[in-house]
């Protein structure tokens, strides 16, 4: 093809495109509702033709999306059997443990303790008062609830009723500045008392044997002074330092939506309780006293406070 040819094509098909372009605007501006038409009748054309060519790409999407469901699915199912088998052992262990704690009751003639009664509440408000660490539940003495009561979740120890009227009642938390709370720590259940400090960590105070102490140690209620029972899951030592010893409760106050209100027979203990006990100014006996109770503040008083609240 000569050259000049080729140029002559290209120079009208310029000038073709350009005069397209032009009359198109022109058409647009001269007649809105024609140009419309067209684009409308230009679309319904194309609407089967990109039906079509979407099919095979829907289907493919569709199958890679099955395929990534079906992967998930088996991963899913494997940690889920993992997870049976594991719990099925849990479970073998943990009769096995049942029976032997039952033969030995009855080989000790140990007298079964009475069934507590308690009650589900939710919690509906974080009042602010005296207490900086507290807790509004939506069940009141209509509903059996007294104070000195227990309050737990069914992680642990969340604190105990100090406040209550005819449909709702208040909770201090264990974390508050003005909770005390006599503790056993780990397997060598190691005496201590739970101080909280309005943070989400309390600490452990006036600890005999503090050596024996370290991180990962379980801690419960040691029933000393019977504000708490004995027994109740608190928290596990988290940190233990030159600064002190903290404490993760089991029941992070953020997660608390549901409590259990346990009645353990404290509402009348705390009142026939010295002003002492109440106040949370219990002395260790001395033979305790000479096993190493930490001083408090270096005032060399081996005094300890022991939470009636």
């Amino acid at each position: 093809m000569p050259a000049a040819f080729k140029s002559l094509l290209q120079w009208l098909a310029y000038v073709g495109l350009v005069v397209l372009a032009g009359g198109l605007m022109l058409l647009g501006k001269l007649d809105q509702p024609f140009v419309e038409r067209l684009r409308l009748q230009v679309s319904d054309a194309a609407v089967p033709i990109l039906s079509v060519l979407s099919k095979p790409v829907d289907g493919l999407t569709n199958m890679l999306e099955s395929a990534q469901q079906l992967l998930w699915v088996s991963e899913e199912n494997h940690r889920l059997r993992a997870e049976r088998d594991e719990l099925l052992r849990w479970q073998a262990a943990a009769q096995q443990l049942e029976a032997e704690n039952e033969a030995l009751r009855q080989l000790l003639n140990v007298v079964p303790g009475p069934e507590r009664p308690s009650r589900a509440a939710r919690v509906v408000a974080d009042p602010t008062g005296a207490f900086a660490r507290s807790l509004l539940v939506n069940a009141g003495r209509s509903d059996g609830i007294d104070k000195g009561q227990i309050v737990m979740t069914g992680d642990g120890l969340v604190g105990r009723v100090v406040g209550v009227s005819q449909r709702a009642a208040q909770v201090l938390l264990i974390t508050d500045l003005n909770s005390r709370i006599p503790v056993f720590v780990g397997t060598g259940r190691v005496r201590a008392i739970l101080a909280g400090n309005n943070s989400d960590r309390p600490r452990l105070v006036h600890v005999l044997l503090e050596g024996a102490i370290a991180p990962g140690d379980t801690v419960v209620t040691s029933g000393i002074a019977g504000v708490f029972p004995p027994g109740l899951p608190v928290g596990v030592v988290r940190d233990v330092s030159d600064t002190g010893i903290t404490v993760q409760p089991y029941a992070e106050r953020d997660r608390i939506e549901y409590v259990r209100v346990a009645d353990y027979g404290t509402s009348s203990l705390l009142n026939d309780m010295p002003t002492a006990f109440r106040d949370g100014r219990t002395v260790l006996h001395e033979s305790e006293q000479s096993k190493g109770v930490c001083q408090s503040g270096g005032t060399g008083t081996n005094s300890v406070r022991a939470d009636a609240r």
